[in-house]
């Protein structure tokens, strides 16, 4: 067996709780947090790549579900967008966990995507780091990862092997 995916990555709190100024600090509630997702999904309706690369931070990372680059700047995210909305994607999230602490919150889950040039449903792991940007108080981006489900990646057989063996 050879690792097919691992994604690891440091946790924001103690750098995003020492840099807050605690009369601007905000604190989101586990609705508003899952709100964000669909602020993007609805700029991915669009399909203007500039309106979706501007849903991210000054200084964002963004590891996509269909490319092996990371997008860390405005252009090279708003690159990925052009090509990724030519598929007229659309995404609902499945399951979704939540945390946060001032000006910053993550959501991560499963999220589905419905491909409108296609019809073609894809399923994936996500996870968005979004921060409060200080000089306009609204909600970007900062770390966004997608990955398509193992599930997709290793062959069913292999799967349901592996379930009787264990």
């Amino acid at each position: 067996w050879k690792i097919a995916h691992h994604h690891s990555s440091m946790m924001p709190e103690a750098q995003l709780e020492t840099a807050a100024d605690p009369s601007t600090a905000e604190i989101l509630e586990d609705k508003q947090i899952k709100s964000l997702f669909y602020l993007w999904n609805d700029a991915l309706a669009t399909l203007d790549p500039d309106k979706v690369a501007a849903r991210y931070s000054k200084e964002p990372c963004l590891l996509p579900t269909v490319s092996d680059v990371p997008r860390t700047d405005y252009d090279s995210i708003r690159s990925y967008f052009v090509d990724f909305l030519k598929k007229e994607p659309q995404g609902t999230i499945l399951e979704s966990y939540t945390s946060a602490g001032p000006n910053w919150c993550m959501d991560d889950g499963i999220y589905s995507f419905t491909m409108g040039a296609t019809g073609d449903v894809v399923k994936a792991r996500y996870s968005f780091v979004y921060t409060k940007d200080e000089t306009d108080g609204t909600w970007k981006i900062a770390h966004h990862h997608s990955s398509q489900m193992p599930e997709e990646i290793v062959p069913k057989a292999m799967l349901e092997e592996a379930a009787v063996l264990a």
